[in-house]
């Protein structure tokens, strides 16, 4: 079975891996038969770990090992920071640190040890970011005893699993603005890494093995010429389409699908004017569902079943009050969203009919986890939320961390593991 193919299949696989952002498939869902903590004490609690410097990458794993990014940084004062943006029209957004080491961490998932802990490289002066970003937000992607470790423009490492030792390390370099966002995905033998910037907007293929360049595509044009309407940090989608695979990946204007083993277009739709799209798409009946970004969010949902430009003819529906940073979850041919500002919404996937919307509270950049039937939901206050999977969007239990969820949670057996801003915390379920 190819990775990354469809929820359904998801759902039935066992949870021995998590291989990249939103686990096997791309879609946030774990075991259908899992049976997940839904509430827990210090019993519960089968390790914790403190996690050196800052990073949103969720972890992945493969077996006992799970690894994750990280980046210790010297902060800058205040002065420094407003004397470095003086003029920049988007520095009311952005903070900047006066070095910077980037990490790749390995932990034991059966006793919460540090493995490894790798310093990958250096920087002096490093590029100004987003304060709810961090420079280590692309999660890994491991493979065949490969990890892909991406960071933007500072660099793509493959380091081997077992040693992490270096294999090799590549650079794609755009001016990301606000920090990096995208994260890797393997399809067979090639890491697709997307670059869309400021200035460029392109996907690459690389080699798991070698990290040589199999294929670049440059994006559709962008009818904005101010560059920060031309970014975006969304992580490729991979589906299968009347047995074509198809790398889904929605960007500034365009949403577009390509072939994973060449890089060629398959088809595009213009969305309109929005950019800095951050949620990954969801596959569900027979449609490509995603958010269109900033700054007037909406779901579009699109017939993959075409080539060229399918805009007039292949969308089927459109619904305003879409994320524009969790990624949705798609299940039974419903769509559950959680908003930036913690509204939930429930919609018919086939239709964008609204089932259902309900305030959780708090305020959202993770995506949520579909594990066991239940929707686990953290928040940036460090409260994980927990909601049954259906349409009356029941809460049935909650727990407060002592640090922002920015990071996906992910399932290793029937135990959640929650990486916070601080630790890496294992929550034992019920026992087989």
């Amino acid at each position: 079975m190819i990775l990354g193919l469809a929820a359904a299949n998801a759902q039935d696989k066992p949870a021995s891996q998590w291989t990249q952002f939103r686990g096997n498939a791309g879609d946030g869902t774990a075991l259908k038969s899992a049976k997940p903590p839904t509430q827990w004490n210090v019993e519960k609690l089968a390790w914790e770990t403190a996690i050196p410097g800052t990073g949103w990458s969720s972890p992945v794993y493969e077996s006992n090992r799970a690894w994750m990014t990280t980046a210790i940084s010297t902060p800058m004062s205040r002065e420094e920071i407003e004397k470095k943006l003086a003029g920049d029209r988007m520095a009311q957004i952005k903070t900047m640190a006066s070095t910077l080491d980037l990490h790749a961490i390995c932990v034991n998932l059966d006793s919460g040890t540090i493995i490894h802990n790798i310093k990958l490289s250096s920087f002096d002066d490093p590029k100004a970011i987003n304060p709810l970003n961090s420079y280590a937000s692309p999660t890994p992607a491991i493979k065949d005893g490969k990890v892909i470790c991406h960071f933007g423009n500072y660099g793509t490492w493959c380091l081997d699993e077992k040693s992490g030792k270096e294999i090799w390390k590549k650079e794609f370099v755009v001016k990301h603005s606000v920090g990096p966002g995208s994260s890797p995905v393997i399809v067979d033998k090639t890491a697709i890494i997307v670059c869309d910037g400021t200035d460029k907007q392109f996907i690459v293929g690389v080699n798991l093995d070698t990290g040589d360049q199999l294929w670049k595509t440059n994006r559709p044009p962008i009818r904005a010429n101010d560059g920060e309407f031309r970014k975006a940090y969304c992580t490729p989608l991979i589906i299968e389409v009347e047995g074509q695979r198809q790398a889904i990946i929605p960007g500034a204007q365009w949403i577009a699908s390509y072939d994973p083993a060449t890089g060629n277009e398959i088809w595009r739709v213009d969305h309109g004017k929005g950019f800095s799209v951050t949620p990954m798409p969801v596959y569900e009946s027979g449609l490509v569902i995603f958010s269109t970004g900033y700054t007037r969010p909406e779901f579009v949902a699109v017939d993959p079943r075409g080539t060229g430009d399918i805009t007039t003819t292949n969308v089927v529906w459109r619904k305003n009050n879409a994320p524009t940073m969790p990624s949705f979850i798609a299940n039974s041919g419903r769509i559950f969203a959680i908003s930036d500002r913690g509204i939930m919404s429930c919609l018919d996937a086939k239709t964008g009919e609204e089932l259902n919307r309900g305030r959780v509270g708090g305020n959202f950049s993770a995506s949520p986890l579909l594990a066991g039937g239940n929707l686990y939901l953290g928040s940036r206050e460090g409260k994980m939320t927990i909601m049954k999977c259906s349409s009356d969007l029941e809460t049935i239990g909650s727990q407060t961390f002592d640090s922002p969820i920015m990071a996906s949670p992910v399932l290793v057996g029937n135990d959640l593991v929650v990486r916070t801003g601080k630790k890496l915390v294992r929550i034992k379920g019920s026992t087989p």
